[in-house]
């Protein structure tokens, strides 16, 4: 997708500002080592999402787990969902956008 001066947008960054902005890079060169950095970091973050979700449903998984693991186990999860929902939107906002002329809609059958 590329803005009308033939730009690409601005890439979300998988990490935020010291006050908690979102921070973006405006480059033409998905290979710059910039883009090789947050790309790295978003394969990071997937990764250890799935790791700290094999370790929470251990606790979650067992009645018997102590009031505070549980708790600890729900503050990871949701950090990582915050991680995971950023690369989404990241990866959302640089699809390119289908050119409706070119789509073809087959008609619903009746």
């Amino acid at each position: 997708m590329e803005h009308a001066n033939g730009t690409p947008p601005p890439r979300l960054l998988p990490w935020s500002s010291p006050d908690g902005n979102p921070c973006y890079l405006v480059t033409d060169d998905d290979g710059s080592y910039l883009s090789r950095l947050a790309d790295d970091l978003e394969a990071v973050q997937l990764a250890t999402g799935t790791d700290v979700l094999g370790l929470a449903r251990k606790v979650l998984d067992d009645p018997a787990s102590p009031r505070t693991e549980v708790r600890f186990a729900s503050l990871r999860l949701a950090e990582c969902l915050t991680d995971a929902l950023r690369v989404a939107e990241s990866r959302g906002l640089r699809l390119p956008v289908p050119d409706t002329e070119d789509t073809c809609v087959e008609d619903e059958p009746q």
